[in-house]
């Protein structure tokens, strides 16, 4: 497998992964600081007030105010996790995602083995939830009727009408997505993006919010369509579920013995949702960071530019520009999940798995190396300089 060089090369600190200046200084007068207390670069708006070029500049953020309104409002996503977890046990990174999804109203494709309660997760959240849920199975012969819906004659008046799928909905499980065929994918490409289904002659919007939670097996093949890379390029995050660790197993498996389900309860109406979603969009994102978003995805285009010579090969296609969108409003909701109310560089590393893996296309050379999309998104967050 190709490696890249060494961190040392470039001038960097390996262990900080720093370059050779530090952080760059804010111009005086700047609403926002350089450095916080340890010494580090600070990604915090300043405290609210009159700076020195007089009361035009006071639109300044209350860095106080802020961080203690989003901490109270996370409570309620913590306590929907909290309500969650009373069924899933373990898989704390697929619940956050699923909340980060939520809070960005975005699409999510969960990818994993069978038997890791990928469909148990979205139907509890599902439960959670004050809204609207429908699952539909995807299978080889279904049809596009049977997801968005048809227009059937009515007798009585003489007239069509329509007759609306399942997708009408606010949260849709589409269990085994890489099960349906092209024409399935088509129509479900047109409510993920345009959130709205055209049958007949006449468009209908669907319920706001509307969120897709995909569940897809990685090792069958038989009887699976690959996904267009158009609509994989829809979704928000893909999560992947790892096989749980052994404490949680027997936690499972006492639970299952006494064969009893905990019940949950509805903690999130939909205004709450649409409140949470709103608050989640006001977290603030510096400059440096936009910067560093921007560089993460454009170094999956042009490894060579920061030094991954070898990684250029392995790359056919690298994250288009809805990659940079993602980070932006799901390294967001990450903060948000945190209590705070501005963004950090660890809020993108920890999502950035998530934003990039689905959205790289690898060659042929290094599938024959076993490079996988998780050692390139690695490799480039090594080297890329966190600001």
């Amino acid at each position: 497998m190709h490696g890249g060089a060494a961190l040392g090369s470039r001038g960097r600190d390996v262990a900080t992964n720093r370059g050779p200046r530090g952080p760059t200084p804010t111009h005086i007068g700047s609403p926002y600081s350089a450095r916080d207390g340890a010494g580090r670069g600070s990604f915090a708006p300043r405290q609210a007030g009159i700076g020195q070029f007089g009361s035009d500049m006071t639109t300044q953020i209350d860095v106080a105010r802020l961080n203690e309104t989003v901490r109270e409002e996370s409570q309620q996503v913590q306590t929907a996790l909290d309500e969650m977890r009373k069924v899933i046990v373990g898989q704390k990174a697929l619940l956050e995602r699923m909340m980060v999804a939520l809070l960005c109203r975005g699409h999510l494709l969960v990818e994993g083995l069978p038997g890791l309660a990928k469909t148990l997760a979205v139907k509890t959240l599902g439960q959670v939830l004050d809204l609207q849920f429908s699952r539909i199975q995807f299978t080889p012969d279904l049809l596009p009727a049977d997801l968005i819906g048809t227009m059937i004659f009515v007798q009585k008046t003489g007239e069509f009408a329509a007759r609306k799928g399942p997708v009408f909905t606010n949260l849709l499980l589409a269990d085994e997505i890489n099960r349906a065929p092209a024409k399935v994918q088509s129509a479900l490409l047109e409510a993920m993006q345009e959130r709205q289904v055209t049958l007949g002659d006449t468009s209908h919007r669907l319920p706001a919010p509307f969120l897709v939670f995909a569940t897809q097996n990685p090792i069958e093949q038989e009887g699976t369509y690959p996904l267009p890379e158009a609509q994989v390029d829809r979704f928000l995050l893909k999560a992947r579920v790892d096989y749980p660790k052994q404490e949680e197993e027997r936690q499972i498996f006492d639970r299952m013995l006494s064969g009893e389900t905990p019940p949950v309860s509805r903690v999130l109406k939909a205004d709450a949702v649409q409140r949470l979603e709103t608050r989640a969009r006001e977290v603030y994102i510096d400059d440096r960071l936009r910067d560093y978003m921007v560089a993460l995805v454009t170094a999956t285009r042009r490894p060579r530019d920061i030094g991954l010579v070898d990684l250029a090969p392995l790359i056919a296609f690298g994250a288009s520009p809805r990659a940079t969108l993602a980070f932006s409003e799901a390294s967001r909701a990450v903060a948000f999940l945190r209590g705070r109310g501005y963004v950090v560089p660890e809020d993108v590393k920890e999502i950035a798995k998530d934003v990039l893996r689905h959205r790289i296309l690898l060659t042929y050379e290094a599938e024959a190396e076993n490079v996988t999309t998780e050692t390139v998104v690695e490799q480039i967050l090594e080297h890329v300089e966190v600001p």
